[in-house]
């Protein structure tokens, strides 16, 4: 590993939230699109976001991404 322990969970972590903000507007539908307004709330709010299934896919995502990394380290 060309990283310590603490530094490589700082990578994985920080990669973890870039790769969620690239992830969490996939597959949105807002209230408005989806005709179900709901009183007192922004026509522009998600009607289900279903945030798990964004979190495993990010996880996912990350674990390539970071694996990407530690090979361009060991190289350079």
């Amino acid at each position: 590993m060309p990283f310590s322990t603490p530094m490589a969970i700082a990578i994985f972590f920080t990669t973890w939230f870039i790769v969620l903000f690239a992830v969490l507007p996939f597959g949105v539908r807002s209230q408005h699109e989806a005709g179900d307004l709901v009183p007192g709330t922004d026509p522009g709010a998600p009607v289900a976001p279903k945030l798990w299934i964004k979190a495993i896919w990010t996880t996912v995502l990350t674990a390539l991404v970071f694996a990407g990394i530690v090979v361009v380290a060991r190289i350079y």
